[in-house]
């Protein structure tokens, strides 16, 4: 798809020539991937102002740069920053734009040190920021994603979860995601039953999932590079109790709210505390410790963030999720999360799996 790669380096390149930087030395790998297209683990990229696109890999990617990467100049080195730098001193590039949020302290020192009449002014996240707003194909691919993610659930619903245990529940998910056809599994897939549900980020255990347990399973497929995220909250075995009804019906609530407050424009510490607001006002304002959610593509967890301190508004075709949740130490807890796509005119839901509070066997 090299013609979304070259609108895509369009549009860093209007940047630069706003923040008159000539060039932009790009050695994030997920944002040499948006760029380019290349998905191999090991380049950088020159991009200039001008219209060029140089990517720089080891050999082991030769052949994979050219098949990916066809419409740019590709090098063959593993001193990747080196030969681009280079390359663009060459073309009389005296100013060069470089990922400071990625790059270590001593390969910045390096450049500086090797070129010391090279000025290299912080891109400030540049691709980050463009990264935010998805494209027809991006789109189509997160949709992809979370279809497989929910057909995975689904087919692990229909069978027992009682008595098995967390770990053998989670990696039979996987192995559900990856019979729907996903190339990989979007981060560590979490499964924790009963207490283990109060730890937002548990890992699954030889715990076996008992009667009276609250479970909570967060998961996702990865599809050609984009991911998928969703989480639900269950009960095992039997009706649920009191304490886990109030929880449960006080974090959907406020899911919904956080749903309803997402359009274009809308301020992200707006959108948290949309949903915030209704967990505070239940009395649990310390029992949801994380933020309200955060955008999904390339990366799991990338650009927008929702949470009380965050800057800047949601912007249109921007995938996000909304996963507020209640956690009470050594009890359990809940959350809930889908992946939805904001946009003029309403938000697309992608994880349509059922939020009502299912009691399962």
């Amino acid at each position: 798809m090299p013609e979304i790669h070259v609108t895509r380096r369009d549009r860093l390149r209007a940047l630069l020539a706003a923040r008159d930087v000539p060039a932009a030395l790009i050695s994030r790998l997920v944002n040499v991937r948006y760029l380019s297209g290349f998905s191999g683990s090991n380049a950088a990229l020159l991009v200039t102002a001008e219209g060029d696109a140089v990517l720089a890999t080891d050999g082991r990617y030769a052949d994979q740069a050219s098949a990916e990467c066809p419409d740019v100049e590709r090098l063959i080195d593993r001193r990747l920053l080196s030969v681009l730098v280079r390359r663009a001193r060459e073309r009389g590039i005296r100013r060069l734009g470089v990922e400071t949020h990625a790059l270590t302290v001593d390969a910045l020192a390096a450049i500086r040190s090797d070129h010391p009449d090279l000025e290299t002014p912080s891109l400030n996240r540049a691709v980050e920021g463009l990264r935010v707003e998805k494209d027809d194909t991006e789109l189509d691919l997160i949709r992809t994603a979370c279809a497989m993610s929910c057909r995975a659930l689904e087919g692990l619903l229909g069978g027992r979860l009682l008595g098995r245990t967390e770990r053998e529940i989670a990696r039979d998910l996987e192995a559900r995601m990856y019979a729907e056809g996903a190339e990989g599994i979007a981060f560590p897939t979490i499964v924790a039953a009963g207490e283990h549900a109060a730890i937002p980020h548990h890992q699954p255990t030889e715990r076996p999932v008992a009667a009276g347990d609250f479970l909570t399973i967060d998961f996702g497929a990865r599809h050609a590079g984009y991911h998928a995220d969703c989480t639900r909250t269950f009960v095992v075995g039997a009706p649920p109790a009191e304490w886990q009804r109030e929880i449960y019906d006080i974090v959907r609530e406020a899911q919904r709210a956080g749903r309803e407050a997402l359009a274009p424009g809308v301020e992200l510490r707006d959108v948290d505390a949309a949903a915030r607001t209704v967990i505070a006002n239940s009395g649990f304002a310390e029992r949801f410790p994380h933020g309200l959610g955060h955008g999904v593509g390339l990366e799991i967890h990338e650009d927008p963030f929702f949470g009380p301190t965050s800057d800047g508004k949601l912007g249109d075709r921007a995938p996000v999720t909304v996963e507020p949740g209640i956690y009470l130490s050594g009890r359990g807890g809940v959350r809930i999360e889908d992946t939805l796509i904001v946009r003029d005119g309403g938000v697309e839901l992608l994880t349509p799996t059922t939020k009502e509070l299912l009691v399962v066997d």
